[in-house]
């Protein structure tokens, strides 16, 4: 993780209301290279609304978040077009959904949904690209032997990590994960978080992820915001707000977690 230069992504006065309630109130954050955030809370905390608003999939009714693309720009996510923000989701970012038929093309090959990826950015010789694909469905625990499988013939946990490879085979400079490991047994939900944990510290991702688990959050992630009713009431490193909690909020999280 570095944190010279800039942050790839910052975010000022995030606020948002669905009617009455209040889903964002005056959130602030920034994520820099190579480091993990993890965002948690119960639901209906705001912090899935927070990632779509960072990811400029919702827009705030206030707040601007800005992203320092890998040209030196630094741009409002919400005040670019909407074809450059979809390039962005392309090429420079990547969103792992809870739900992988989210992100995946279910009608598509095992093989054929991550060299869609490639192809997004510019790769076009078919034998580079299946090459490619078979090494990242290895990275994965994914058999290459079933590449020109499709996805509805795979477990839960298959088709999770396979839109983790079809996500991360461009080497994207900024990953948004949306509660990744919902779900899964537990088991399953152990051998995914193993390999996220690797492949984010083999690829020196940054990597904004949402969850509910606090376990999966110690495991993955560098610093930690503490979300309720749309604020975030703790932040810092990740031990610290964990081992140290200050709001009693967060004392209650934790406190729960211990006592399961």
């Amino acid at each position: 993780m570095s944190t010279a230069g800039a942050p790839l992504l910052e975010a000022e006065g995030l606020t948002l209301r669905f009617g009455a309630i209040p889903a964002l109130e005056e959130v602030a954050l920034s994520i820099w290279p190579g480091e993990v955030v993890a965002i948690v809370g119960e639901s209906g905390s705001g912090k899935t609304t927070l990632l779509r608003v960072l990811s400029g999939l919702v827009r705030p009714e206030r707040g601007t978040v800005r992203y320092h693309g890998a040209d030196g720009a630094v741009r409002d996510v919400h005040g670019m077009a909407e074809s450059r923000r979809r390039l962005l989701h392309r090429t420079e970012w990547g969103f792992v959904h809870q739900n992988p038929r989210d992100g995946l093309r279910m009608g598509v090959s095992a093989g054929g949904n991550v060299g869609e990826r490639l192809m997004a950015v510019g790769a076009r010789h078919y034998g580079s690209i299946r090459a490619e694909a078979a090494a990242w469905l290895r990275r994965v625990e994914i058999d290459p032997a079933r590449m020109d499988e499709v996805p509805t013939r795979f477990s839960g946990g298959m088709q999770q990590r396979l839109q983790i490879a079809r996500t991360l085979v461009t080497r994207p400079r900024l990953v948004f994960m949306d509660e990744p490991t919902g779900g899964l047994d537990v088991s399953v939900q152990a051998r995914l978080l193993d390999m996220l944990r690797g492949l984010v510290a083999d690829l020196d991702l940054a990597v904004l992820i949402v969850t509910h688990d606090i376990a999966a959050a110690r495991l993955l992630a560098h610093r930690m915001l503490v979300m309720r009713h749309g604020r975030v009431v703790e932040q810092g490193l990740t031990d610290r707000v964990l081992d140290d909690p200050q709001h009693p909020y967060t004392q209650l999280l934790v406190s729960s977690v211990l006592a399961a």
